[in-house]
């Protein structure tokens, strides 16, 4: 993962994405020998149009025409032929650039043009623009922003034109559209009409909003990754499409660092605040220059637009403008663009809307906050009065805007200015109604907006309760963290114990999620919690809870053993104690009974929906870390649970498991954006070290180092041994076998340290290979030896496969003993229904039993995990062993895909013929194939060809 500065997106920005279709159109025209002489081009502001007329001046200046560029401001419309009288003056200085003008032009521009601008003499302006035009090549007048144009100007520009057929006038205004980017009123045919008489006649090319298509596309050049599906919708929810208002939106959300790239993919990072334009943008200086009584009215509109007709004269009572001043205001702000009307079925409009949500964000933000409660107030009381029915016309929320969230905003914003016990109770029932609120649309923020309008203790408590348990749904740690601190510091005697005890664990989980592990240390000791009133049921499974998260497995039992007394009052309080004893039966003894007696026993009937819930997502973890696919699913069909209901690390690993490895890393991916990867110890590094397995098997050796690097702790949290074994795995592909060994003897030391088995048997299990390589039995034979004896204790299918193959690799090939084992190996892998599994297993005794019948099942099994560098090696052994590789086509699209993958990942040409087994001369030949297949130059072209999610191909190829 790894954030987007503003730095990286510059060399994005120049091109002129979402406009290709309107170039073409343009380009047409030019080939045309009888095409327009007049080329009109129009969009509503921020459509890109002075970006379109650059690039027509650029493909104009190719075809050797002579561009000349002039652009209209404001006020130049009051200044007869000023626009003419620029055009002759700059063919002149172009002439007399070139050397074709006598330096005498000057004085002819004062004794003849001036006179005539003075008389408004268009027919002697018009000649002397046709006597200055040079005759050796065409002549391309490219105006910029024409709606400030004075029509005068436009008729001489026409009579040249008409005139001139081999020259081309390119002229840009205004047009503004609807809400929904269809043209509107013809307000700027003014332009149009005296244009229409030019040479050729006319084509008129109209700048239409961005597509999702268009701009994702215009989002991947920017932060060279390819754009979540939900940050392109925000985007365009935002900006309604406008070019002018996306690229800010980039801009703004780059700056304040709300991106976040994971493996090639964009996101917004989690709770990232929709940006606030600066006081320079484009939308707000166009505000800004209508002045009074426009802005107040856009400030009050910004609060007040969603409730249609009525929110223009709740505008002027909130404001004390006039009836007439803010009708006014409403006129001009939809004359400039910036409001659009929502039609009514009268005739009449039923409300305005803002044509950009973005810029409404914008100048709702710069209203003060006594100022945004006092509009606020007047919004929720006009809605209260409807609802109770005590107004004749009661106002309504438009269809437009969100009606689940706009109340409860507003009354988050009146605050104290509305009646108090009405607006905490609204506010709770509206924030209960979303929970958990996934996308955090205002849950958290209505909570706190409560919390701040209750008064009594036990109400003020119970308040807390509920932003403490809202604050950890939508991923604010630390605010779950430091409100349930609060309340433990100082409980009220209405609290239950098990009340106590659920307070007690958000903290110790949030702790953990925040990665403080000292601070979770200290949640761990009894001192901690003896400082505080609590009762022992809350206390001692709440360090037992903080134990299990540091894997401290041995202390976890020796604190609840003789404790059992304290905690084990009700089916409630005891969840969490008797979940600790038995994961540390099976972390330090390697005893999974306790385990499965608890998941054998049906849940209380009197447990609440909430806790069988958490139980069960509790069990679920365990299993799928001991890959127990089959009892995963059981679990859940006994437990009536859908695995689309598990949280998003528990789905990751099932996924994982099922070898559905697309579906897991678009979950992966978003987890890792939304700072979402949490899980509870043992399993606690699981989620990284299988993202980091699917990395490397699909050839992102340099993204799964990474993300292992990022999750590595100080060593006072977790055990890192999947961590390790992940590690070791990419080091051994990378050609570093020593580090790779030394990275899990690490782990075992560590594992060894804390008393801890759990997950050992897969650090034996690859020491054991690594050693037997190496050509050193008797030490591969001691791992074998841990390796048996775990699989004995646990009885565990994972354990036992990784045991026979680990052995039989050990013994080598040619051993009737390791041809057995394989057998059985082979067996008991396709009984436990896990593709990668499976696919390495086959591979496994194809190598070691002379079994290459078996690669095609490994061939196939590797294709449906998208596992393009075990693909790779097994082509390889699947041609050294003289069987036949299916689908010639496929197996070189897949090598040319992994070997892109290979430079995007900045592996040199020596790194990559050590991943793929080969020599380097081989790795540039193959590189020198792509770049002649694909048209790419350069290893430059292919990283952005893949970091942008585009084909391997040049746009010429």
């Amino acid at each position: 993962m790894r954030g987007a500065t503003e730095t990286c997106a510059n060399g994005a920005s120049e091109h002129l994405v979402g406009r290709e279709w309107e170039l073409t159109e343009f380009e047409r025209c030019l080939d045309d020998p009888d095409g327009p002489g007049l080329v009109l081009v129009r969009g509503e502001r921020g459509a890109g149009r002075s970006a379109f007329a650059h690039a027509a001046a650029e493909r104009l200046a190719a075809r050797d025409h002579v561009v000349l560029p002039l652009v209209c401001v404001r006020g130049d419309q009051d200044r007869p032929l000023l626009l003419a009288l620029r055009a002759v003056t700059a063919v002149r200085e172009h002439r007399q650039a070139t050397g074709r003008q006598p330096a005498a032009g000057r004085a002819d521009l004062g004794a003849e043009v001036l006179p005539a601008t003075e008389r408004r003499d268009r027919a002697a302006l018009a000649d002397a623009l046709l006597s200055a035009l040079p005759h050796a090549a065409p002549v391309a007048v490219v105006v910029d922003d024409a709606q400030y144009a004075d029509a005068a100007s436009l008729d001489v520009l026409a009579a040249v034109a008409a005139r001139r057929p081999t020259d081309v006038l390119v002229v840009t205004s205004v047009r503004h559209t609807t809400r929904d980017g269809e043209a509107g009123p013809a307000e700027q045919d003014v332009i149009a009409r005296p244009l229409a008489g030019g040479g050729g006649g006319s084509k008129t090319i109209t700048l239409a909003r961005l597509t999702a298509h268009q701009f994702a596309a215009m989002a991947a050049r920017w932060f060279q990754a390819v754009p979540d599906p939900a940050l392109v919708e925000c985007a365009l929810g935002l900006t309604r499409g406008v070019p002018a208002a996306t690229r800010a939106l980039l801009v703004q959300w780059s700056r304040q660092d709300a991106i976040r790239i994971a493996d090639g993919h964009v996101f917004l990072a989690a709770g990232a605040p929709v940006p606030v334009l600066p006081d320079d943008d484009r939308f707000l200086r166009a505000l800004h220059e209508l002045g009074e009584p426009c802005r107040t009215v856009a400030a009050a509109l910004s609060v007040l637009w969603p409730l249609g007709r009525t929110a223009v004269a709740l505008a002027a009572e909130s404001t004390g403008l006039s009836a007439e001043e803010t009708a006014d205001g409403v006129r001009r702000l939809v004359a400039a663009g910036l409001l659009d009307e929502l039609p009514g079925g009268d005739g009449g409009p039923r409300g305005w809307t803002f044509r950009i949500p973005l810029v409404e964000h914008a100048v709702r933000e710069r209203l003060g906050p006594l100022e945004r409660a006092r509009i606020s107030a007047a919004a929720v009381r006009a809605l209260w009065a409807a609802r109770d029915g005590a107004t004749e016309q009661p106002s309504a929320i438009v269809q437009e805007a969100d009606a689940e969230t706009y109340l409860p905003d507003r009354i988050a914003d009146a605050g104290v200015l509305v009646d108090r016990d009405r607006a905490a109770a609204e506010l709770t029932a509206a924030a209960e109604a979303l929970h958990p609120d996934p996308e955090d649309r205002g849950m958290l923020r209505w909570f706190r907006a409560a919390l701040r309008l209750v008064e009594e203790p036990p109400a003020r408590e119970l308040a807390l309760q509920r932003c403490a348990k809202a604050a950890w749904f939508v991923g604010d740690h630390r605010t779950a963290r430091r409100t349930a601190e609060t309340i433990l510091r100082d409980p009220s005697d209405v609290l239950t114990g098990e009340t106590l005890q659920e307070i007690a664990s958000l903290l110790v989980v949030a702790t953990a999620a925040g990665k403080d592990w000292t601070g979770l240390g200290r949640l761990g000791s009894a001192r901690w919690w003896e400082r505080l009133r609590l009762p022992p049921v809350a206390a001692v499974p709440a360090q037992a809870l903080a134990l299990c998260l540091l894997d401290r497995w041995q202390e976890v039992l020796d604190l609840l053993a003789p404790t059992e007394e304290l905690w084990n009052t009700d089916p409630h309080s005891r969840i969490v104690p008797e979940m600790g004893q038995a994961v540390g039966a099976m972390v330090v003894q390697g005893r999974p009974d306790l385990l499965a007696r608890l998941i054998e026993q049906p849940p209380a009937p009197d447990l609440p929906a909430v806790s069988q819930y958490s139980m069960t997502v509790g069990y679920v973890g365990q299993l799928l870390g001991a890959a127990d696919l089959s009892g995963v699913m059981a679990l859940l069909q006994a437990r009536t649970m859908a695995p689309e209901a598990l949280p998003p690390g528990n789905r990751f690993l099932l996924l994982h498991l099922q070898g559905r490895w697309d579906d897991a890393l678009v979950l992966g991916r978003w987890m890792v954006a939304k700072d979402q990867t949490f899980a509870p110890a043992p399993q606690h590094h699981l989620f990284v070290a299988r993202g980091a397995g699917i990395l490397a098997a699909r050839g992102k050796t340099a993204s799964a180092a990474r993300l292992i690097a990022a999750e590595r702790g100080a060593g006072d949290g977790p055990l890192e041994v999947f961590l390790d074994l992940a590690d070791a795995a990419v080091l051994r592909t990378m050609g570093h076998p020593d580090s790779a060994e030394q990275t899990l003897q690490r782990g075992l030391r560590e594992a060894d340290a804390r008393g801890s088995v759990y997950g050992t048997d897969e650090l034996a299990a690859s020491l054991a290979v690594i050693r037997a390589e190496a050509g050193r039995p008797s030490e591969a034979a001691d791992c074998l030896r841990r390796l048996g004896d775990l699989a004995g204790r646990t009885g565990s299918g994972r354990t036992r496969l990784l045991h026979l193959v680990a052995s039989a690799r050990v013994l080598g090939q040619g051993s009737g003993a390791a041809r057995e084992m394989l057998h059985e190996a082979v067996d008991l892998a396709r009984s436990r229904g896990q593709p990668f599994e499976t696919a390495v297993t086959l591979a496994a005794a194809a190598r070691d039993a002379g079994l290459p019948e078996l690669l095609h099942e490994a061939y196939e099994l590797y294709g449906e995990t998208g596992s393009l560098l075990c693909r790779f090696h097994t082509r390889a052994a699947m041609r050294e062993a003289g069987v036949t590789v299916p689908g010639r086509k496929q197996a070189t699209a897949e090598n040319e895909q992994l070997l892109a993958t290979l430079i995007t990942e900045g592996l040199t040409n020596r790194q990559i013929a050590t991943v793929l087994r080969l020599s380097e001369d081989a790795v540039a030949n193959r590189l020198s194939r792509l770049f002649a297949r694909t048209g790419l130059r350069s290893r430059t072209e292919v990283v952005s060809a893949m970091l942008t999610g585009n084909p391997l191909t040049a746009a010429d190829h």
